[in-house]
């Protein structure tokens, strides 16, 4: 099995406090998200590990439309793809994002 490794970079994002976290199963249909602080002046960095080739346009869209819903900084993001969904990419980020800035409280 091939792996596809794709990285998406945000600029501007509002810098998020937080501890490192993980969600999600990495198991079919389903993704492993971890999200953790990174000093990148602002950015959000997005690496997306998956055996599902060719959905790159598929998946910066996902990933710019997470970008505009919660603008992050300074945070670097890891996705393990096991097949899943747009719709649970999404539900998983932000279930990600939402506990990671918890944590940090």
């Amino acid at each position: 099995m091939t792996i596809e490794n794709l990285k998406y970079r945000f600029d501007g994002g509002k810098p998020t406090q937080g501890v490192t976290t993980i969600v999600g199963v990495l198991g079919s249909g389903n993704l492993e998200v971890m999200v953790e602080p990174a000093a990148l002046g602002g950015a959000c960095e997005i690496e997306v590990s998956t055996a599902a080739q060719g959905f790159g346009k598929t998946w910066q869209a996902v990933m710019k439309d997470f970008f505009a819903r919660h603008r992050v900084g300074d945070i670097r993001i890891s996705v393990n793809d096991a097949g899943a969904t747009p719709a649970i990419v999404s539900l998983r980020l932000d279930q990600a994002i939402e506990t990671y800035k918890g944590k940090g409280k």
